[in-house]
């Protein structure tokens, strides 16, 4: 049966979203620049557009791209003007094009990939750009998103993402960021930004920060196949998987974070049964291969500890709280912030009554960090709450809701205050 036109079109796209990162990382190791590895990725990408509608997709589709796009790479060269200074390399690049021209194109492709893919992580999350940069240039080139589809994710105008990762790109070449996987010296810095940008990609779609949607599982499923990468290349760190084992055990609850409508469902009130135990096995795993690679547990794994302190709990009721509160001691030693604080509070709170949270929480309400943070009057109206103090209660919700750009959170936050509105006032 012959194979239509849009067919061909969608088996191309489904071919540049698992090959894209490999396809880049490869051609940045031959022309040293994200950049233009980027451009000849997509120069590869046209050539498929024109061709395989004609010739049908290539076996080893992955294999052709990379030819096509050493071969681009490899004019370039010739063109550059240092050419008389890059003779050996480009006698090595046309050495390896005739190989590839050859009938061994898998094993010219493959060699080597682990390693292009890891370096290719370093640089996109290199220290030296910004945050938003690192999430939006790694999204692109190791996600294989497109910056309407990033900008999508969050909720931002596209033009923004673009002149991001425009920006980032040439921060990188003016900076000339080696294409290397970094020296044993700076490996713990830079492999904690690879790190934060996975974890902030899979958070933003975990608990979305603002818009209509409470969740966005494509970000979350985004960043779990980057940790996962990452695990497989660095092994050896157990930080990486402790970050695979608790974006695993986190996700194994999306099933059970949302309504019918798509309203949230926060965490003592789901249905456990929904949790995706697959999810859960596989966390608890990562978490033990980190725990057995020695020492004491990073910070990643400390969270990854505390959500498998949920995971193993069959109900709200069976969860260790005062094992979480202790791990929360020990991230809050190991990475303090106010927000590790905050969570600690509602730990305490869960093993030893409301009004212990209380106190905690009360020392951050000063906090200029947490000035603007919705989940800091939520979580006291919270223990509030508990205590019957339902005025101050529904105040508190009031201003969290005022204060979260997420429209799901905010209808939550309101119908907590409207509940407390209900409850008769405290006897004097």
């Amino acid at each position: 049966m012959a194979v239509t036109a849009s067919e061909t079109h969608r088996s191309i796209e489904a071919v540049w979203r698992i090959e894209s990162a490999r396809l880049i990382a490869g051609l940045a190791r031959v022309v040293r620049d994200v950049g233009l590895a980027e451009e000849l990725a997509q120069d590869a990408l046209v050539a498929a557009l024109e061709q395989w509608p004609e010739s049908g997709v290539p076996r080893n589709a992955g294999a052709w791209l990379m030819a096509v796009g050493r071969r681009r790479a490899i004019d370039h060269l010739r063109r550059r003007t240092l050419l008389e200074r890059k003779q050996d390399q480009l006698g090595r690049e046309l050495e390896v094009q005739q190989a590839l021209a050859g009938n061994d194109l898998d094993v010219a492709t493959d060699e080597g990939i682990g390693d292009d893919l890891l370096r290719l992580m370093f640089i996109a999350c290199h220290p030296v750009l910004s945050t938003e940069a690192r999430v939006a240039l790694t999204l692109r080139l190791l996600g294989g998103l497109t910056t309407d589809e990033i900008a999508r994710a969050f909720l931002v105008p596209e033009s923004t993402v673009a002149q991001r990762i425009v920006r980032a790109k040439r921060t990188l070449s003016e900076a000339r960021v080696p294409f290397e996987v970094p020296q044993k010296a700076e490996l713990g810095a830079r492999l904690s930004s690879v790190l934060e940008v996975i974890y902030l990609v899979f958070n933003e779609g975990y608990a979305a920060t603002a818009g209509d949607d409470w969740m966005r599982p494509a970000l979350c499923e985004e960043a779990l196949r980057l940790g996962r990468i990452l695990a497989e290349l660095a092994p050896e760190e157990p930080e990486v998987h402790g970050l695979v084992g608790l974006m695993e055990i986190q996700a194994s609850r999306s099933r059970a974070r949302t309504g019918p409508s798509g309203e949230p469902v926060l965490l003592l009130d789901q249905n456990r049964a929904g949790w995706d135990q697959l999810l859960i096995r596989r966390g608890l795993s990562s978490l033990e291969r980190a725990e057995r690679l020695g020492g004491a547990l990073g910070p990643y794994g400390l969270q990854a500890a505390i959500a498998a302190c949920h995971a193993r709990a069959d109900t709200p009721a069976d969860t260790d709280w005062a094992r979480i509160a202790a791990l929360y001691d020990a991230l809050a030693q190991l990475a303090p912030s106010p927000v590790v604080e905050l969570n600690r509070a509602v730990a305490v709170a869960m093993a030893f009554g409301p009004a212990a949270g209380l106190e905690l929480v009360d020392a951050l309400t000063t906090e200029p960090s947490l000035k603007a943070y919705h989940l800091l009057p939520s979580v006291r109206g919270d223990f509030l709450e508990k205590l019957g103090r339902f005025d101050e209660a529904g105040a508190e919700f009031q201003r969290a809701a005022m204060l979260t750009r997420n429209t799901r959170e905010c209808a939550l936050l309101l119908e907590r205050a409207a509940a407390c509105a209900r409850e008769p006032p405290a006897p004097p």
